[in-house]
């Protein structure tokens, strides 16, 4: 099993260097230039010429509005994915004996479920809005490195399809290579014992995504110290700018962690090293190795719908951010203490107590700064010109669902209150007011808000309210009903809970099952509705005339990416064949 787990490895990476010298001999013959700024390394002058068209402009683009198309669609179809796959769990779930699935099965879509929401989407899209907006935003011409930005993104569908692999492998080799069945976590002793091979695949591609992740950090800080225009100084960098370099900077310190805690959990179950053996570093190990990167992930992630939320907010409240230095500060010391926070996820492993202590202390007091924030959002909102358009409801819906999902993280951050609801439904419900009620609603503001910049036309208002409101009422009832099934002790990652009253009251437990159901369904049908209003408007949607869709100038609120928007609508020449759309308040 080992030899053949090894060629696996020799053949996956004689594929990877294939690619890269296919794409190295395409690089020398495609027709534009990716050096930005119109000059090369030696100071020549360079001729930008038209892009290729058709499928050779998106496999050889190197401009970064092309490759934040490439990531932003990589992770809706991610985010489909991931979605089907909580439905798969939630109809399992209606009945205690389970509805739909088998052990095995659930246990499969439980891991790749969390692995792809996180790894396959929360990232992705971060670096869609990104690799769109932050050189527009500081007035650079492309991203300091754009070779190093295509090849960031080029290694992430392989690593969806190591990720994966066990889906499509197991019909066809009789079940020998399966999906990964270790929960998201992968905690050891479960990880190395699995004989499965889908597992070490799962892990390759975990590894490839964190490299393109931390590729793509490199070149945002690189690009954000290096590339901003003269106009743009440490004092007026906009606050999206100021969360994506902490993100970038969170991301060089943890996922080179993780995947060195990879790389020895590879080596333990195919040479058979003990870093996480009783006999060797103790399973232990791997939990304070995960979640030393796994805490600050979960800030990877929420700081820059945080950024979004604070950049897009005040345009449709017709004021400036309140206090825009604390929000600054407040990310940079985010940024600080995730790193000092990761043992409150092992308060029941029996740790020292007063070890355990102080990481309660430094969980509390990371709630500070993310509190400072909030009320920011709604000290900005307050008397203000108000204008709920589709960008500000996904903004308002973030900041209610925040405060929900920061409140009950405040009570698991207590070690007594944490040591009853540890491996509980309420913990799931918690974490998921913050991925799918903070972190989706932001990106569901930012794709509306620059609709008409990445598209030129304009979605259909009607369906994008729509949207909201279906997204905003499922996610409450879904994960309301969440934290519910943990106050009753329903522990999670169980594919059936025939349990007895000694437990918990089985038909309340199965109340609030369906009602989580039912919740997931109305969530689906909203995103139905985004997908055919975003399809269907980027190809038919009426096309935008103004460099001012949303009309902010009025207040005072234009920033730089409309700016060139405005100058790009302008350098058309087919416009007169386009019929006008004029601002609204939606």
């Amino acid at each position: 099993m080992a030899a053949g787990d090894l060629v696996l490895t020799g053949l996956m990476a004689v594929l990877l260097v294939a690619v890269t010298a296919l794409l190295t001999r395409i690089e020398n013959w495609r027709s534009y230039t990716p050096l930005a700024g119109g000059g090369s390394a030696t100071g020549e002058t360079v001729i930008h010429r038209e892009k290729p068209s058709g499928i050779i402009r998106w496999l050889t683009t190197v401009d970064h509005k092309d490759i934040g198309i490439l990531y932003g669609v990589y992770a809706v179809i991610a985010f489909a994915v991931g979605g089907l796959m909580a439905m798969g769990i939630r109809l399992q779930l209606v009945t205690p004996g389970g509805a739909l699935l088998g052990t095995s099965a659930y246990n499969s879509i439980l891991t790749s479920h969390g692995i792809t929401m996180l790894f396959l989407f929360g990232t992705p899209i971060i670096a869609a809005f990104a690799n769109y907006f932050i050189p527009l935003l500081i007035g650079a011409d492309d991203m300091a490195f754009p070779r190093i930005n295509a090849i960031a993104f080029w290694l992430l569908p392989p690593a969806a399809l190591l990720i994966w692999a066990g889906f499509f492998l197991a019909p066809v080799t009789e079940n020998m290579i399966e999906p990964a069945q270790t929960a998201w976590t992968m905690y050891t002793p479960l990880s190395v014992e699995q004989g499965n091979p889908g597992v070490d695949l799962m892990l390759l591609g975990l590894h490839l995504s964190g490299v393109a992740a931390t590729m793509g950090a490199i070149n945002f800080i690189a690009t954000i110290f290096t590339e901003r225009d003269d106009e743009v100084t440490w004092a007026n960098l906009d606050i999206f700018s100021w969360t994506i370099l902490t993100q970038s900077a969170l991301i060089l310190f943890a996922f080179p962690l993780l995947g060195s805690a990879i790389v020895m959990l590879l080596l333990d179950r195919n040479l058979a090293t003990t870093f996480f053996a009783v006999e060797g570093g103790g399973p232990l190990l791997w939990q304070h190795l995960f979640w030393f990167f796994g805490h600050p992930e979960v800030y990877i992630l929420v700081l820059p719908p945080m950024g979004l939320v604070s950049l897009i907010l005040p345009k449709f409240s017709g004021r400036k951010l309140f206090g825009f230095k604390f929000v600054v500060y407040s990310t940079l010391a985010i940024g600080v203490l995730s790193f000092g926070v990761w043992a409150h996820h092992m308060f029941s492993t029996g740790m020292d107590p007063r070890l355990r202590a102080s990481f309660m202390a430094v969980s509390l007091a990371i709630a500070i700064p993310s509190a400072v924030k909030t009320f920011n959002w709604i000290t900005t909102m307050w008397n203000g010109r108000l204008r709920l358009t589709t960008p500000m409801l996904f903004c308002i819906g973030f900041v209610s669902n925040f405060i929900i999902g920061g409140v009950t993280g405040v009570f698991l951050a207590s070690i007594p209150v944490d040591l009853v609801l540890h491996d509980t439904y309420y913990v799931v419900g918690h974490f998921h007011y913050i991925v799918m009620g903070a972190i989706g609603f932001a990106a569901f503001a930012g794709i509306y808000y620059w609709f008409p910049v990445f598209t030129g036309r304009m979605y259909q208002r009607t369906l994008g309210k729509a949207h909201f409101w279906t997204s905003m009422i499922g996610t409450n009832i879904t994960f309301f009903a969440m934290l519910a099934l943990g106050y009753l002790g329903m522990p999670r990652r169980y594919a059936t809970y025939e349990f007895n009253g000694a437990i918990a009251p089985l038909a309340q437990v199965q109340t609030f099952h369906l009602l989580a159901t039912v919740g997931a369904v109305i969530l689906m049908v909203g995103q139905l509705v985004f997908v055919w209003n975003i399809v269907q408007s980027w190809l038919e949607g009426p096309a935008v005339r103004d460099g001012d869709p949303w009309d902010l100038e009025r207040d005072g609120m234009l920033d730089r990416e409309f700016q060139w928007f405005d100058e790009q609508i302008e350098s058309e020449s087919d416009d007169g064949d386009r019929s006008a759309l004029t601002p609204s308040d939606d």
